[in-house]
């Protein structure tokens, strides 16, 4: 029963609350330290299990494959001006007087017959010297960022569900022992008042024990609230509307780091999908200007008519086919075709600039992420020498009170100190998992 004088509840109450904010992913999880209050089903969800729902549900990754399926119908779209077009149409004209012409809006006149008429038209570009094969190889890059982009998204779904998941058995932990610690504060309160009874104790040491024990049941309402909060949040990042109530699995510690970033960075140059999203976009970019340089060239297409004319005046017999080509060649637009190119390659440059940006802050990302890792990693045994420590130091404390030679003043700051250091210790292991998740997302490693 010495043993679990180590909850203080001042310390339960200042310190499990405010690490439960502050890291959010703190202390470790045992199978039964959950809220009394809430109903939790009799399964168990690993963070894969949740990683895989929140794939399968989450909106953002779903209206991001949406749009990475109509980026490809765009590369469709840019390459139908390769192929053919034909079209079926049907006349029919009934005249004033026989011999009419249009003559206004043209410089030629045209006749007008009586008939009715149907047929088919095709046009086949012969060549425009690139500039379609350019334009549908802008979009093709367009494409490829897109889905680039939805990997992104992915990733980004499967850090939050990580993140989160951690916080709420950071949260249970806490709410664990907070739970201990008033069962503890309990037990205090009745053994010091019964020894108050007796005149061994002071009426003080009772009031003490007393505001202690109420801090801790604080503690604990505020404990469970914050479980209930972070169920909701995994919740959300797995995209369902109602709380998970399953058990979480604990997960392993990774490996550990190596003693540079220079694997991570080589990985994220490699599989960062925003850096490859930026690059192809650079690559749309330039194919784009391609394409406009190649306004000012000439455009062949092949034409072709035929049709029946089962209803005609004398002017006209009854069928017609014909085949030809037109070129056209650009001479002047008031400067449409230069100012479009120079957009386009003043566009391609400002992307080629943009790529270089994000390569920056995904190195900077990548180091800074391994830093705060190796931080957390290495923080891992000093937490647990100073909870060895701590509990040394209640331990003589509590000798020293049940000899009468130490005050419960004194006994609470040990108290104090060895649950702060049990909190410190979980809050450390909960924060270096989700600082190896942010470093993995980082170099590309969660997509």
């Amino acid at each position: 029963m010495g043993r679990k004088f180590n909850a203080s509840f001042g310390s339960i109450l200042l310190l499990s609350v405010g690490t439960a904010l502050s890291y959010g992913q703190s202390p470790q999880t045992t199978s039964n330290p959950f809220s009394p209050t809430e109903t939790f089903a009799a399964t168990t969800l690993t963070i894969a299990q949740a990683e895989s729902i929140a794939v399968a549900n989450q909106p953002r990754l779903l209206a991001a494959q949406l749009r990475t399926r109509a980026a490809v119908q765009r590369v469709r779209e840019a390459r139908s001006g390769l192929f053919p077009t034909v079209a079926f149409n049907a006349t029919g004209v009934a005249v004033a007087d026989t011999g009419t012409s249009t003559a206004a809006g043209a410089l030629t006149t045209s006749s007008i017959s009586d008939r009715f008429a149907y047929g088919g038209n095709l046009v086949q570009l012969v060549t425009d010297f690139g500039r379609t094969s350019a334009l549908v190889g802008a979009q093709r890059s367009l494409a490829d960022a897109q889905k680039d982009l939805t990997t992104l998204t992915a990733a980004r779904i499967r850090l939050n569900v990580r993140s989160a998941y951690f916080q709420v058995m950071g949260a249970e932990a806490v709410l664990h022992a907070a739970q201990e610690a008033q069962g503890n504060r309990q037990l205090i309160v009745r053994q010091i008042t019964a020894l108050a009874g007796g005149q061994l104790r002071s009426t003080l040491d009772v009031s003490f024990a007393s505001v202690l024990e109420s801090e801790a049941e604080l503690a604990v309402v505020r404990a469970e609230s914050s479980v209930q909060q972070q169920r909701t949040r995994l919740s959300s990042a797995m995209g369902q509307l109602q709380p998970v109530t399953a058990t979480l699995v604990e997960e392993q510690l990774p490996s550990q780091l190596p003693p540079d970033p220079s694997s991570y960075l080589a990985q994220a140059d490699a599989q960062r999908a925003d850096l490859n999203a930026a690059i192809a976009q650079q690559h749309a970019a330039s194919r784009f200007a391609d394409s406009e340089r190649r306004l000012n060239y000439p455009t062949l297409n092949a034409l072709g008519a035929a049709g029946q004319i089962p209803f005609h005046d004398r002017t006209l017999q009854g069928n017609y086919a014909a085949a030809g080509f037109n070129l056209s060649i650009p001479v002047l637009n008031g400067g449409l075709f230069a100012a479009r190119r120079t957009e386009a390659e003043l566009e391609s440059t400002a992307r080629t600039r943009d790529a270089e940006e994000v390569k920056l802050e995904v190195n900077e990302q990548v180091q800074n992420d391994w830093s705060q890792a190796m931080e957390a990693y290495r923080s891992l045994d000093v937490s647990a020498r100073l909870v060895a420590q701590s509990k040394e130091s209640l331990r003589l404390a509590q000798a020293r009170y049940q000899a009468g030679l130490g005050s419960i003043v004194e006994l609470n700051e040990a108290q104090l100190s060895e649950t702060s250091a049990e909190i410190n210790a979980a809050g450390v292991t909960y924060t270096y998992l989700t600082r190896r998740a942010e470093l993995d997302f980082a170099a590309g490693l969660l997509n």
